[in-house]
C-alpha cells in the first residue's frame, strides 16, 4: 500500500469516526430530551432536573467535533462568490493564505483553550444544577475542535501548497461529478 493510499484510508477513518462521535452524541442527546419530557409529563416524581443542562454539553461538544468536517468539505464561511471570479492559481494562493489564517486563529483557540479548561480544573468549578458537572469536560471541547481543526487545515495547506490539482481544487473550475476539493487526493504524477 503506498503513502497515498494510507493517508487516503487514515483521512477516510478520521472522517468516519468524528460522524459516528456525533451521530451518536446526538443519539445520546435525544434519549435525554425524551426522558425529560416523559418524566415531566407522566411521572414528574422521576423527573430528570440536569436534561437541559446536559443536551447543550452534548451539543457543544458535537458542534466542535462537526467543525472539523466543515474545514474538510469548505463549509465554513468564505467569499466563494469572489473566489468563483479568480482565476485557478490565484484561487490557490488564496486558499493558501486561508489555511495560514485559518490554522494561527485555531492554534489559539487550542492554547486558550486549554488555558480555560486548566483554570477550571485549578478552581474546580461544577455546574451549578443537582448534577454538579465539572465544567472542564465541557470546556474541553474548545481545545479538541480547535485541534481537528487545526490537523484539517494544516492537511489543507499541504495539499494546497504541494498537490494542487485545479481540476478539483478550485471553486467553480471543478468537474460537476467529481469529489469535494478536500476529499480527493490527487493522481500520482
Amino acid at each position: 500500500m503506498t503513502a497515498r493510499a494510507t493517508l487516503g484510508l487514515l483521512g477516510h477513518l478520521w472522517d468516519r469516526i468524528e460522524r459516528i462521535s456525533v451521530g451518536l452524541l446526538g443519539a445520546f442527546a435525544l434519549i435525554i430530551a425524551v426522558l425529560q419530557v416523559f418524566g415531566r409529563y407522566i411521572d414528574p416524581a422521576h423527573a430528570i432536573t440536569w436534561a437541559e443542562e446536559v443536551i447543550v454539553y452534548i451539543a457543544v461538544w458535537a458542534v466542535m467535533i462537526v467543525a472539523s468536517d466543515l474545514v474538510r468539505t469548505n463549509g465554513h464561511v468564505r467569499p466563494d462568490l469572489v473566489l468563483r471570479l479568480l482565476r485557478p492559481q490565484t484561487q490557490r494562493w488564496v486558499e493558501v493564505f486561508n489555511c495560514l489564517v485559518a490554522i494561527a486563529f485555531t492554534a489559539g483557540m487550542v492554547w486558550y483553550g486549554w488555558d480555560v479548561v486548566d483554570t477550571a480544573v485549578l478552581f474546580d468549578q461544577r455546574s451549578s444544577s443537582d448534577l454538579q458537572f465539572p465544567i472542564w469536560i465541557y470546556y474541553t471541547a474548545l481545545p479538541v475542535g480547535g485541534v481537528l481543526m487545526l490537523l484539517r487545515y494544516c492537511a489543507r495547506l499541504f495539499r494546497y501548497l504541494f498537490a494542487f490539482d485545479p481540476r478539483i481544487m478550485t471553486i467553480g473550475h471543478a468537474i460537476e461529478h467529481e469529489a469535494p476539493a478536500d476529499l480527493a487526493v490527487p493522481p500520482p504524477r
